[in-house]
């Protein structure tokens, strides 16, 4: 993934939309897929979300979510295929067990936590990705200081 990809994920926002930016780390071989199905069954969602698809979850570099937030972004969703159904095996092991462990720096670091979100979402459920970008948007809404910095640390 190229920074470019990141800091015009992070930045680009939609004139009619008053949503906080939130970026979506997916895996290639079920979320971005049930997003896929999502969008061609015409299911009404927050346009607010960009997406950045990777093979797969396990292959998400802590370092990332942290880029995204310094680029701008309010909220961070990561999400694979669920547990046990990794195109990789074990992929989303992988990266449950990053998160767990990087989680704490996270919140050394200032980062809101309630702003990083997991979620396991497969190829056909589009309903569910509504659901999630819809739950996640509403969270993220509601938190205090969503125009300012999410650091809470100064």
């Amino acid at each position: 993934m190229e920074d470019k990809d990141l800091k015009t994920a992070a930045k680009t926002t939609d004139k009619n939309s008053g949503d906080p930016r939130i970026i979506a780390f997916v895996c290639n071989w079920c979320t971005y897929n049930g997003a896929d199905l999502a969008g061609t069954s015409r299911m009404k969602y927050s346009d607010n979300v960009r997406v950045i698809k990777l093979p797969c979850t396990g292959r998400i570099d802590p370092l990332f979510i942290i880029e995204a937030f310094k680029k701008g972004a309010k909220g961070v969703l990561v999400s694979g295929c669920h547990p046990g159904d990794c195109h990789y095996t074990s992929g989303n092991y992988h990266s449950r067990r990053k998160y767990a462990t990087f989680r704490d720096l996270l919140g050394y670091l200032g980062v809101d936590l309630n702003r990083v979100e997991f979620s396991w979402i497969s190829a056909s459920e589009g309903n569910k990705w509504v659901a999630v970008i819809n739950e996640f948007t509403d969270k993220i809404k509601s938190l205090s200081g969503n125009s300012t910095d999410i650091f809470t640390k100064k």
